[in-house]
């Protein structure tokens, strides 16, 4: 019986893997590459918009100078990611030519979706891309990135691009088939997966060591949450098999599909989860946590206990109770200095007013 979507794909964003594009000598997998350019020439054919966030360019860029071993500074690794993003690009605008298909490279960092004018302008770019039949290749922008500034991985780039475009499928293609329950004496594939649970988060692997990976399944976990809770279904299936793109459009059950949330969080509040990086955090007591929980209340000046960061005002930040369990995220009307001057507690009694809060259990 085929897979059924909720909703017609119109769009999607696939993920590509290091794995996928590279090999373990850091030399281009061209047949594959070759044959995702096909694919996705054929899908943007039948009227199907693609966008490609592709990992690859530092160990491109590691095969282009002969290095066996990735940097461990960040100046090292920037430089290198240099290098290989030219290679990585010229692959891409190889194959795709030979389909006649342009394509175009979109570089991102975690401020393009923490400002919002910034988001808004990435969004309206990609966009415009996409509106001339062209293909959006994005990649995490590592020769500018800093600690404070990077995703970690680009499965989590991937399910915020997939909502920041109000994409109709996330398809996260790996060196795996899908999520594997690996508990019992069989290694059994999950076929699809309702809700990801405590129980299906400990059957993930955790992050990789392979020289040429960053993310594991822990990773695509954590974007396929952000991406379900922005009403996208997601797909992690193996980059290897043959005709992958063409045949999950095509409804064939490969790899782990994982519904989207009914209950899709609205974009500001996504925004605040997901895509604005918290500047800091609040320490509220027991009644502050039991009026956010329980009453869905603003979080007022009274309930704070202590703070740690340096924000100011309208940045997100995570609010805790007393044994740093996160209870929320919000936007926060003070900065950190306002709240040092006040000292009574008789200032503006909303620190973050429930319109700009979300609680941790989203």
């Amino acid at each position: 019986m085929p897979r059924k979507f909720p909703r017609k794909i119109k769009r999607i964003v696939i993920k590509v893997g290091s794995s996928v594009v590279a090999t373990y000598k850091m030399k281009p997998r061209t047949a594959r590459l070759r044959s995702l350019a096909r694919q996705i020439s054929e899908v943007f054919q039948n009227k199907t918009e693609v966008v490609l966030v592709s990992s690859g360019a530092i160990v491109l860029g590691m095969g282009e100078l002969n290095q066996q071993r990735r940097p461990s500074d960040l100046a090292g690794i920037q430089a290198i990611a240099a290098v290989g993003q030219i290679a990585l690009m010229q692959q891409y605008a190889e194959f795709f030519k030979e389909y006649k298909r342009k394509c175009a490279q979109v570089l991102l960092t975690w401020d393009d979706f923490d400002n919002r004018k910034r988001y808004t302008s990435a969004s309206n770019t990609i966009n415009a891309i996409l509106e001339r039949g062209i293909v959006p290749i994005i990649n995490e922008n590592d020769t500018i990135s800093t600690d404070e500034i990077k995703f970690g991985d680009n499965d989590k780039l991937s399910a915020m691009v997939a909502s920041m475009i109000h994409a109709d499928l996330l398809l996260i293609l790996s060196d795996v088939a899908g999520l594997y329950d690996l508990k019992g004496d069989e290694k059994k594939l999950f076929k699809e997966i309702k809700e990801i649970t405590r129980e299906i988060e400990s059957v993930a692997c955790g992050t990789t060591k392979k020289q040429i990976s960053k993310g594991g399944m822990t990773a695509k976990l954590d974007a396929v949450k952000i991406a379900s809770h922005a009403n996208i279904p997601c797909i992690i299936a193996n980059g290897e098999s043959k005709d992958v793109l063409l045949r999950v459009l095509k409804g064939e059950r490969i790899g782990t599909f994982f519904c989207e949330k009914e209950d899709k969080v609205l974009a500001r509040k996504h925004w605040i989860s997901f895509g604005a990086k918290p500047k800091g955090k609040l320490i509220v007591d027991d009644g502050a946590v039991e009026a956010l929980l329980k009453g869905g209340r603003s979080l007022l000046l009274p309930g704070i206990v202590s703070w740690d960061g340096h924000f100011k005002s309208d940045d997100v930040v995570i609010i805790e109770d007393k044994k740093e369990n996160e209870i929320a995220r919000g936007v926060i009307n003070y900065s950190t200095s306002d709240l040092q001057n006040v000292s009574d507690k008789k200032g503006k009694l909303e620190v973050v007013h429930r319109n700009n809060l979300v609680l941790a259990k989203r």
